[in-house]
């Protein structure tokens, strides 16, 4: 595991990732919180977690063009710091915001989903994740979706996230499973697909390149710094899934941390305190 400094944050915010098992939910949240990649992982049981502090709102988020209003979003493979020439300016003074994600990487498998959905209460935001070189692993997450929404906070901030792009370097659908292309799911249905359903955005990843997946964590957590400013949340209510530096000492253990396991039984070991 690499080493961070500490650092500290403003805002700790819950995370959850969703889907089938197998989709990578695992791989995407130990690529962020210890920026490696395990080809093979054992099978969530319950829950796992992790954190990671990451830079919110202005300079960052103009330099990374997350969520600019005065700038057209991105596409999904860019990952660039470049400004366009439309960026606002933020100013010298301004100072950065950090903020805690609190990483919550639920069971796939539908043994488990009794506990994995006890998991979506006081989440502020979610990655709902299927693989795009396996069309059923798409077609659950307006399952998915559903379960989420009927459990968590109305306005929790979602991102659809399509990991395994690196077997799927064409944007058209392979007909053969052998081929370099493994590609099930166009990018074209799986953000008709958010628009039908309200989801924010729809991005793709791959945990084993890295490529895209701290973005994808950042679009939420971007959003959920929005809503904080908004005065959308009450931050010291644990449903919202959002709290402020005095709820947990107003810094971070470190910017990594390794993934702790929860029990089937649906307690959790190696985690501290309440919703986050």
């Amino acid at each position: 595991m690499s080493t961070h400094p500490i650092q500290p944050w403003d805002y700790i915010a819950k995370i959850i990732a969703l889907g089938d098992s197998g989709s990578g939910k695992s791989s995407l949240t130990i690529r962020l919180c210890e920026g490696r990649f395990v080809s093979h992982h054992d099978v969530t049981i319950g829950v796992e977690f992790g954190s990671r502090v990451v830079e919110v709102g202005p300079p960052a988020s103009l330099e990374y063009n997350i969520n600019n209003p005065h700038t057209p979003a991105p596409s999904a493979s860019n990952k660039s710091k470049t400004k366009s020439p439309n960026d606002r300016t933020a100013p010298q003074d301004a100072q950065q915001k950090h903020m805690k994600l609190s990483l919550w990487d639920t069971a796939g498998q539908e043994t488990y989903k009794s506990i994995t959905r006890s998991y979506f209460r006081g989440a502020s935001g979610a990655l709902l994740v299927f693989d795009i070189t396996r069309r059923n692993t798409f077609n659950s997450v307006t399952s998915w979706l559903h379960d989420l929404r009927q459990i968590a906070e109305e306005d929790i901030v979602v991102v659809l996230v399509g990991n395994k792009s690196d077997l799927a370097p064409s944007s058209t659908v392979s007909g053969a499973t052998t081929a370099a292309n493994k590609r099930q799911v166009t990018r074209e249905e799986a953000e008709e697909w958010c628009r039908a359903n309200k989801v924010m955005q729809y991005i793709e990843t791959s945990a084993k390149s890295g490529e895209n997946v701290e973005r994808a964590f950042l679009e939420v957590a971007e959003r959920i710094y929005q809503n904080i400013e908004a005065g959308k949340y009450d931050l010291n209510d644990r449903r919202s899934g959002v709290k402020g530096p005095g709820a947990g000492g107003g810094a971070a253990t470190g910017r990594t941390v390794n993934l702790g396991k929860g029990t089937g039984a649906g307690k959790k070991t190696g985690w501290g305190g309440g919703c986050c």
